[in-house]
């Protein structure tokens, strides 16, 4: 009976990894150093600030429920629906990102090392 091979679902992640850096026309970037900071008027959430919001709980049922608040609840169940979804995504890949950030950052410091060696 043959099992799958879990390395092959490695490979075809970095392969995706790959593929999406090469999209966003990351190629000629390099992370920044551990020395540098990354100046961006974006503020990204913390994995931890996602994982603690939680959907606002619903208020308690009216007597008569209008379309509009049927429709309201329904988003508010979709939408803590979507977030349980991500946050599963995001534990299942998160491993994998530390992984590749950790192999690029000893790749990169090899080079800088070897740069100021010669």
């Amino acid at each position: 009976m043959d099992t799958p091979n879990p390395l092959k679902k490695d490979d075809h992640l970095l392969d995706d990894l790959e593929s999406i850096r090469q999209l966003l026309g990351d190629d000629d970037l390099q992370p920044p150093l551990l020395t540098e900071t990354v100046e961006s008027e974006v503020q990204i959430p913390m994995l931890f600030d996602l994982a603690e919001s939680k959907p606002p709980a619903p208020e308690p049922a009216a007597v008569e429920k209008s379309p509009d608040a049927l429709l309201l609840h329904l988003d508010n169940e979709l939408r803590a629906a979507a977030q349980l979804i991500m946050q599963d995504v995001i534990d299942d890949f998160a491993p994998h990102i530390e992984t590749e950030i950790k192999r690029r950052l000893d790749a990169r410091m090899e080079r800088l090392l070897s740069q100021y060696q010669s």
